[in-house]
């Protein structure tokens, strides 16, 4: 128990006059305002300023996982904040450090993930001069334009308030990253442990409920009772509110058909009666009233317009989100709930359990028929069992795996991996889904499966495209290191989106290509984890199954046809083309 940690408890009993007091520091004012409210765990990079505040974090008592990349550490503590709803902590070091960091940062603002990156920094004086201190940089004012606040504390006494005005900004309203600046000299400062304890804060309903309006609602229930083809688009902000059992309730006492965005799958099951996942194109264009719950329409609904949504005016939106701001960013929004999604969702159903009629019969037989067809199209190219395999072939065999391990948790990311992953591998239970999210980022994969691991105890599938995997692949260490039960399954086809591009000249590499046949497995080995390679989908499945009834860390390199991709997935419109004709 640190000196602070004793004063509390002696000051609470009135046992302790002023003068009698021990010294704190600032490494211990951190420490304990974190485990005040109750942060457990810190994902960090060791180094100039910050080696010994980790060393003294792990020392009382809370779990502190080193990475060996800061951005993948950060990824780490943004999905961790999207698992548990408190913000996930990231440690870096200073300038170089933070500026790895910032990319988790800024990724975890967009997807609003909540997150605090906290950075040593070089002294302020010196700065603000610029003298040329040690990894010298203003990084306060390098964070402020990516994340959703920033602040830095200079005086111990501060400590306290500055991590609790941390935490409350990532986690109140719409959530998102948060980066707290802590100058090396603020660690060694001492003052008085009584002084200490008493400014500690612990921080008090940081993300109440936000309650619609009633005139809102109304709107909203008015606006879908006249539907004649409703819809509810599930977001992702659906699967962070952990209002699992209301919005269940909207979709099955309601009768209307839904589509879960890809971090969403799970709220419901794939497989279920109302799911329009594998009719997404159908639904989305024919449907008349869409409701959106923590779902924005951005790139990824073709920002609410366009063919994807058929006619120009066909569609009246219902949009569900905590951020007024959100309303009628691409098209208008007839009937806006400001709110958590919580509230909103049990306002929408007291409303609707008064008079509300299902929608017509031919609307979910038209959602109903469309979906078979799709999942008929598809299967043969599930079955097959070739070598070399095809992504679909190798998705057939993991969509298996989940089914049978429904409590498992999928990360995944890549190009063709990830888009086809998406509409393939069925999920069954809430937040077991975990991907590249709203910006498409690569390189999430390893950090995410190290926090999924170390925040549920679960066993986790890592499905990563060959290219993907090279953004954050060192941390296979890591995660052996940990000794933790992740299974890694890499699509190795040889390069970026396939194996097979050239280069014109003869001279190098086509510039999407990478090492003929490489064998990942062997990294695994070097770490003393278990590396398998695979060319079958019968195969792929048993290494898979074996992984994740051992728990050992596992990487499987899956070998997969170099010319069996497609540039950019599902996205290559947004790759302009070029308009010069070769002379």
């Amino acid at each position: 128990m640190t000196a602070i940690a004793q004063n509390i408890d002696a000051i609470t009993a009135g046992a302790v006059p002023h003068q009698e007091t021990e010294l704190t520091d600032g490494f211990h004012l951190v420490i304990d305002a974190l485990k005040l409210n109750g942060i457990e765990t810190i994902y960090n990079v060791p180094g100039i300023p910050i080696t010994d505040l980790g060393r003294l974090a792990q020392a009382e008592g809370l779990r502190v996982i080193s990475f060996r990349h800061e951005q993948n550490a950060g990824n780490a503590a943004a999905i961790a904040g999207f698992l548990t709803k408190k913000p996930g902590i990231c440690l870096t070091v200073s300038a170089p450090g933070f500026l790895n960091g910032l990319t988790a940062l800024a990724n975890a603002t967009t997807n609003c993930f909540p997150m605090i990156l906290i950075s040593g920094s070089s002294e302020r004086e010196i700065v603000d001069l610029q003298q040329g201190d040690y990894e010298e940089m203003d990084q306060l004012a390098i964070a402020k334009p990516l994340c959703k606040a920033a602040f830095r504390v200079l005086h111990a006494e501060d400590i306290g308030i500055g991590v609790a005005r941390a935490i409350r900004a990532a986690v109140s309203g719409r959530p998102g990253g948060v980066y707290l600046d802590l100058p090396a000299k603020l660690f060694s400062q001492v003052i008085d442990g009584h002084l200490g304890a008493k400014s500690l804060v612990k921080v008090i309903d940081p993300a109440p409920a936000q309650i619609p309006a009633p005139a809102s609602v109304a709107r909203a229930l008015d606006l879908l009772k006249s539907a004649k083809r409703p819809l509810i688009v599930l977001g992702k902000g659906a699967a962070y509110a952990q209002a699992d059992e209301a919005v269940r309730a909207l979709v099955e006492e309601s009768g209307i058909p839904y589509v879960p965005m890809s971090m969403a799958k799970g709220l419901l099951p794939d497989t279920h009666p109302l799911s329009a996942g594998a009719a997404r194109s159908t639904a989305l264009k024919d449907s008349d009233v869409v409701v959106l719950v923590g779902a924005r329409l951005n790139w990824l609904l073709s920002h609410g317009k366009g063919k994807t949504w058929g006619e120009p005016g066909s569609k009246r939106f219902i949009q569900i989100d905590i951020e007024p701001r959100e309303m009628d960013s691409n098209v208008e929004i007839a009937a806006p709930l400001v709110g958590d999604i919580g509230s909103c969702v049990e306002a929408l159903l007291d409303g609707l359990r008064k008079d509300w009629k299902a929608p017509p019969a031919d609307w979910i037989e038209t959602i109903r028929s469309k979906k078979e067809a799709n999942i008929a199209k598809m299967a043969p190219k599930l079955m097959k069992n070739t070598s070399p395999m095809c992504f679909h072939s190798a998705l057939g065999a993991l969509r298996t795996v989940i089914k049978e391990r429904p409590d498992a948790i999928l990360v995944n990311e890549g190009a063709n991996t990830l888009d086809l992953a998406r509409g393939i591998i069925d999920m069954y239970q809430p937040r077991k889904r975990l991907d590249v999210g709203t910006w498409g980022v690569m390189g999430i994969g390893m950090g995410f499966a190290v926090a999924a691991a170390v925040e549920t105890g679960k066993p986790v599938l890592a499905v990563e495209g060959d290219s993907a995997f090279g953004f954050s692949g060192m941390e296979v260490e890591t995660i052996c290191r940990y000794d933790l039960p992740v299974c890694i399954v890499i699509f190795n086809n040889n390069g970026i989106y396939r194996g097979t591009d050239i280069d014109p000249t003869g001279r190098d590499p086509g510039t999407t290509v990478f090492v003929k046949d490489s064998r990942y497995d062997k990294m695994m080995e070097a770490f003393g984890g278990v590396g398998v390679n695979v060319t079958t989908p019968d195969e792929l499945k048993r290494a898979v199954d074996a992984a994740m009834d051992s728990g050992k860390p596992t990487l499987i390199n899956a070998v997969i046809d170099p010319a069996a991709g497609s540039e950019s997935g599902n996205i290559g419109s947004l790759n302009p083309q070029s308009t010069l004709k070769k002379k």
